[in-house]
């Protein structure tokens, strides 16, 4: 029987399963991988969901309710944190300790048919995944709209962004990971400590030479046609990496599987981002898929702009996009 029903989409998804399978072997990997998504899952059970399915290394569960969505992402999050840490104590694979997890939510109108569900919000829960950086959730407007107003205060907002097989955008919020933090980001080289915020950023790629407002975040780095800053390669994954504006700051966060690369400044150590973030401050060079140096992968400079005292620093820039 066919049911016609609004829902909410949650889809779920481990990464750094293909590490276990170098280490491990299929079987044992396998196993390990089949065993914690059994565990996550508990977490739709417990929060009144429905398991859809599983999918390999993840999952697909529906809600009536996005504070059960939400809740149920939580839970999923916390799961794989208390696995990820005993792991470590009892001298876990690496590989096992390394496991994090991408979690996406959407809300709509969904059919319900021989046991699976489809429709718009499946689809744009499921394409979300790509724009999710690790042990990190993304919602929908719609989602978060259902949200009571003290859950509504952990998400940020990501503005619209563009996902695969869709014309318009869709406006997404990201929860906040409590205690966030940005060690990584000022062991190598100083933060600039301004009276102001920063204004933009500039990014150049060849002659791909563009100037970005606060207004214009997030911007999406990627070989994608309907990436914010599209990079022509095929060394570069459709949506590589993404660039946002959070507490006065810009920070870049890898959404790739080959990873992204930051040198700050003319020689600098280089961090390397999988699945991870970084603030950036001042100039440097990103590395698509590989080290920024050595002329081995894309290459895309950076700089920070405050627009008072950078005046000089802007001939010749496109301000296309202010």
């Amino acid at each position: 029987m066919t049911h016609i029903r609004e829902r909410t989409v949650l889809f779920a998804d481990l990464r750094g399963s293909t590490a276990l399978f170098e280490t491990l072997g299929n079987a044992e990997a396998t196993s390990v991988v089949t065993q914690t998504v059994g565990q996550i899952g508990k977490a739709v059970s417990d929060c009144s969901g429905k398991l859809i399915k599983t999918l390999g290394d993840g999952l697909m569960a529906v809600f009536d309710s996005p504070r059960d969505g939400v809740k149920s992402a939580i839970r999923m999050h916390e799961i794989l944190e208390r696995m990820v840490a005993k792991g470590r104590q009892h001298g876990a694979s690496p590989g096992l300790r390394a496991l994090r997890m991408q979690v996406a939510l959407a809300r709509g109108e969904v059919v319900e048919m021989s046991g699976d569900c489809f429709g718009d919000a499946v689809n744009v829960a499921a394409r979300l995944l790509d724009h999710a950086g690790d042990n990190e959730t993304l919602v929908t407007a719609e989602v978060l709209a259902g949200l009571p107003s003290t859950q509504k205060l952990r998400f940020r907002n990501l503005d619209r962004i563009t996902v695969r097989g869709r014309v318009e955008p869709v406006h997404v919020h990201v929860l906040d990971k409590p205690n966030q933090g940005d060690p990584i980001a000022t062991q190598f080289g100083e933060v600039r400590q301004d009276s102001v915020d920063p204004d933009g950023i500039r990014l150049i790629w060849l002659d791909l030479d563009r100037v970005f407002d606060i207004a214009s975040m997030p911007i999406v780095l990627g070989r994608s046609v309907q990436a914010t800053y599209c990079i022509t390669d095929g060394r570069v994954s459709r949506s590589h990496a993404r660039i946002d504006w959070h507490g006065g700051s810009f920070s870049l966060t890898d959404l790739s599987y080959n990873g992204t690369y930051v040198r700050f400044g003319g020689a600098g150590d280089i961090i390397s981002l999988r699945r991870g973030s970084c603030t950036l401050h001042g100039s440097g060079i990103i590395g698509l898929g590989g080290s920024p140096i050595g002329g081995g992968s894309p290459t895309v400079s950076f700089e920070v702009l405050h627009f008072a005292d950078t005046e000089p620093l802007l001939s010749g820039a496109s301000r296309g996009a202010l």
